[in-house]
């Protein structure tokens, strides 16, 4: 019923001609505990399990991913590695309470990695970034709202700028196309494209044994990135 009430919406987007794009936002156990909207992954999967996903892209909000259990950062890359990030909302939220707190967000290297997915998939379309963020309880002075805006709104610079910089020197990329080169060529290359099967892995394993172990580098990667952020 979801869905049919989704189509007509997308129905209606048609008859009266209107060129924004619409947006579905995930949003964990609000308003309830069983829900097709609880992280991105549920989402793209049931816009593609009704025919929706060439009429909706996804709003994704920090607070809500990290409320799903995800990073920010990996929510925005699986909506955009399924050509689905359509918008995004700017803020944040306490990791150590349960529940939405749309805080301003300033964690320039969480915000470094976020603009990382947009830069690469070269911006929002029609979408943008929406500051659904509030003031602390305890912030009561009006001078408060300028503190508030002006230190997001930097934040979010600060991390276009990194971003930009760590994409012109590849400086994370180059490092994880040596993680996945052996993909690239030989049995990779028959996975990847799948055409191998479990009877050719058999056999190459008989004939090439235990395959050659490969640091992932976890350590060199937060030391690279935080040597663009901080």
């Amino acid at each position: 019923h979801f869905a049919k009430f989704l189509k007509m919406a997308a129905a209606y987007k048609k008859e009266i001609g209107f060129q924004g794009q619409l947006l579905i936002e995930p949003k964990p156990l609000e308003p309830t505990k069983h829900q097709y909207d609880f992280d991105a992954g549920n989402v793209i999967g049931f816009l593609r399990t009704y025919g929706l996903d060439k009429d909706y892209k996804l709003n994704l909000e920090a607070n809500h991913c990290t409320l799903a259990g995800h990073s920010f950062e990996h929510e925005l890359t699986l909506a955009s590695d399924s050509n689905l990030l359509g918008s995004i909302d700017a803020n944040t939220g306490d990791t150590l309470l349960g529940w939405d707190t749309d805080q301003f967000n300033t964690d320039v290297k969480s915000l470094t990695l976020a603009m990382l997915v947009v830069v690469k998939q070269q911006g929002l379309g029609s979408g943008g970034f929406n500051f659904d963020a509030k003031l602390r309880r305890e912030s009561t002075e009006p001078e408060d709202l300028f503190y508030a805006h002006i230190g997001s709104i930097d934040a979010f610079a600060r991390g276009l700028r990194n971003a930009a910089r760590l994409t012109e020197d590849r400086a994370l990329d180059s490092l994880v196309e040596e993680r996945y080169k052996s993909y690239k060529d030989g049995i990779g290359a028959r996975i990847e494209s799948g055409e191998a099967t479990f009877a050719e892995l058999e056999k190459w394993v008989l004939q090439q044994g235990e395959p050659q172990q490969r640091s992932a580098k976890q350590e060199k990667f937060e030391m690279i990135l935080n040597n663009y952020t901080l």
